[in-house]
């Protein structure tokens, strides 16, 4: 069975090396025979405060709803998104807030503080963009944003194994950088979108 691979645009703006590097994973992926689903947070209109946190549920927006049933669906997740200030954008962590939700994502035990995982069986690629190259993150911050992605939220749930190509410093990249990051994301695309499901 084909791999299904839900990818998430998590940049607020419409336009953005996000998206290219997105299409050129969602291309090379299908063209192994991948099935895709894709949504884009700049499509997704929520409220992002998780108000009352976990006491007290608010009702899910339809985009949140459909994000959960994306997951669900799939067994290959992609996120392309920006590196700001060391994470995700507000925007993006507001979807996790709101719809990533004991019940959904894990569920924690009544005594002691484990958890069980309830999205295993699915693995997922980051598609990270940021003004400062890859190895200064690790090196001087120890990639505090990359590290909250993969393991406190993807593994977590028990999303794994997780793969992460990180790429910087875009604003001074010329043409030809940006090309091969971008060959580079279409090589992921064409790694996840080989594997066959059940065989």
């Amino acid at each position: 069975m084909s791999i299904r691979i839900f990818i998430w645009v998590g940049h607020p703006s419409a336009q953005s090396l996000s998206h290219g590097m997105a299409d050129a994973y969602q291309v090379a992926a299908e063209a192994e025979g991948a099935e895709i689903r894709r949504m884009h947070l700049n499509d997704m209109s929520f409220d992002p405060d998780l108000t009352y946190g976990f006491k007290q549920r608010k009702p899910l927006e339809p985009c949140l709803e459909t994000w959960r049933e994306n997951i669900v669906w799939s067994n290959h997740l992609c996120w392309a998104y920006p590196y700001w200030w060391g994470s995700m954008p507000a925007k993006m962590k507001g979807v996790i807030d709101r719809a990533y939700l004991p019940g959904f994502a894990m569920r924690y035990h009544e005594k002691g503080p484990w958890w069980d995982k309830l999205l295993t069986g699915r693995s997922a690629d980051m598609l990270i963009t940021a003004d400062s190259p890859a190895w200064y993150d690790r090196l001087v911050y120890g990639r505090p944003g990359r590290n909250q992605a993969e393991n406190l939220v993807l593994k977590y749930a028990g999303i794994k194994p997780v793969r992460a190509l990180h790429v910087g410093a875009v604003k001074q990249a010329r043409p030809e950088k940006i090309k091969h990051w971008l060959k580079q994301a279409g090589e992921r695309g064409r790694v996840a979108g080989r594997r066959v499901i059940g065989a």
